[in-house]
């Protein structure tokens, strides 16, 4: 069976040269004689393919010395307790509010302390990025929180918001490694490696190391406290090897391609084929404000569910999967992160004019 194009959000669309080498591997890694999912975490091999990662982690983002990388689990959405527990000191935190997720962040964040939500798109279904130049931020905030790129809805901060000097806490799950980022705006970058970097199991936390101490909200479990993951370097107990064992691959997969640079380039240009042809479309139209889309996920709508259903439908048949939007808000979405190859674009394309005339 051919290989299908994969437009899902997430477990998503891997690199083929990643999944190959991957299944090379399987039985035998490198002379082990045995798989990285059969392997000790605390083998002289294992504690090898770990530190490789990171290290190649920190090439492609140029992550500063001051800045613990964490391979984690529990996902992004154990983040959303993890960040508060380990930050709130005193115990106040802003939210912006652009998404599902961050909703969920923000909801989250309140059974800790007081998360004051200072921004939202809510009033227009999450299709905008609220104006973040001047926001009510409380002085004593510990830090202001974001979801960067907005899997569900297609949205994606150009501009960091002004903090007005707090620290900037965000979820980049969708949009991890997709550009260039400069690490030092940040006091934690953490995302769920499941739509752009691995498979799923693995979260990525990057944490300024003042951040990590140990006057942390009382009750929380050790395993959530930074600080003992950043002690035992992300080794506290077994991690989620294997899926570390991939990111890895994917980081040097993402070197090869030239690098942030050069895949930020390859996402803007996969993206302009899609939007330049849903502006022009007469029957599908974009959900998101114009400047404020994402280069990672597509939402669209044909404006009839019954055409809507008839298209996710047929694209399939066509090889074309996972086109359905998130449950809640219906319509279309397509992710085409970095392993999204051009081609795939271009089919979709190719196949969305075909439906139009068959349509229209």
């Amino acid at each position: 069976m051919a290989r299908v194009y994969n437009f899902s959000a997430g477990p998503a669309v891997l690199p083929e040269e990643v999944l190959q080498e991957a299944a090379d591997e399987m039985l035998d890694y490198q002379g082990s004689g045995m798989s990285v999912m059969e392997m000790s975490h605390r083998s002289k091999t294992y504690d090898n393919i770990i530190k490789e990662a990171e290290k190649d982690l920190r090439e492609l983002m140029n992550i500063p010395d001051n800045y613990k990388v964490l391979f984690l689990q529990g996902g992004a959405s154990q983040q959303f307790a993890a960040v508060p527990m380990n930050l709130m000191k005193n115990r106040k935190a802003a939210y912006i509010v652009t998404g599902q997720w961050a909703k969920k962040a923000y909801q989250e964040a309140q059974l800790y302390g007081e998360a004051v939500k200072v921004a939202s798109s809510e009033d227009q279904t999450f299709s905008y990025i609220p104006d973040c130049s001047d926001l009510p931020i409380p002085e004593d905030a510990d830090y202001v929180y974001i979801c960067e790129n907005n899997t569900i809805y297609g949205t994606k901060f150009r501009t960091l918001p002004n903090t007005k000097g707090h620290d900037l806490v965000a979820d980049v799950s969708s949009c991890f490694l997709s550009e260039p980022v400069d690490v030092t705006k940040y006091g934690v970058i953490y995302g769920g490696v499941q739509k752009n970097i691995g498979p799923a199991g693995v979260v990525i936390v990057i944490i300024r190391e003042d951040l990590i101490r140990d006057d942390v909200l009382p009750g929380t479990p050790t395993m959530l406290k930074y600080k003992t993951q950043a002690d035992a370097d992300s080794l506290y107990n077994t991690p989620p090897a294997y899926g570390i064992y991939i990111c890895g691959k994917v980081f040097k997969w993402l070197k090869k391609q030239g690098g942030l640079e050069a895949i930020k380039k390859r996402n803007e240009e996969k993206a302009k084929i899609l939007y330049d042809f849903l502006d022009r479309s007469k029957l599908f139209k974009g959900t998101v404000r114009k400047e404020d889309r994402s280069l990672m996920n597509v939402p669209f709508v044909t404006g009839s569910e019954e055409l809507d259903a008839k298209f996710v439908k047929e694209a399939t048949a066509a090889g074309l999967v996972s086109l359905k939007g998130h449950r809640s808000v219906g319509g279309m979405r397509a992710s085409i992160y970095n392993a999204m190859p051009i081609e795939g674009v271009k089919k979709l394309v190719e196949f969305m004019e075909k439906f139009e005339s068959e349509n229209a």
